[in-house]
């Protein structure tokens, strides 16, 4: 019997940090803080039958301008539109330029966003540490 998810999208708070860890933790490819820190920042989360399957935390830069800072999604929730949704959710109504960065190994990444609408705009040369990676760094621009 197949049975639907249903999924829901809100701003985050502190009770949803153990469970945005633990995606992160499984998500290594993902930029990893110390996930009270996004608390500070736009935090929203993706919940499937009220459990929290996915997180996305982003800042504005200016009034056109914004930054997404991470992403990620529990592994049992990918490649079923969690990420798109949390995507549209959380910058839906965002008018302006959107930018991000993801390690150049991370394929899959770039082709979900390039999916979404954003293009590649430059490289950045060992932009992370562990392990050393250069990040491409992409746009996405909402009229």
């Amino acid at each position: 019997m197949m049975t639907s998810m249903m999924t829901a999208f809100r701003p985050a708070g502190p009770a949803d940090l153990a469970a945005v860890a633990s995606i992160q933790y499984q998500s290594p490819q993902a930029a990893h803080w110390r996930p009270v820190e996004y608390l500070g920042y736009e935090f929203w989360v993706a919940t499937v039958d009220e459990l929290v399957a996915g997180f996305l935390v982003w800042r504005r830069l200016s009034a056109d301008e914004a930054e997404i800072l991470n992403l990620a999604v529990a592994r049992e929730f990918r490649r079923k539109r969690v990420a798109e949704g949390l995507f549209r959710a959380a910058l839906g109504e965002f008018q302006g330029s959107i930018f991000l960065e993801v390690r150049e190994s991370n394929q899959s990444a770039q082709e979900f966003y390039k999916y979404l609408g954003f293009e590649v705009v430059n490289t950045r040369a060992f932009y992370y540490d562990f392990p050393p990676e250069s990040a491409i760094v992409m746009k996405f621009h909402s009229c």
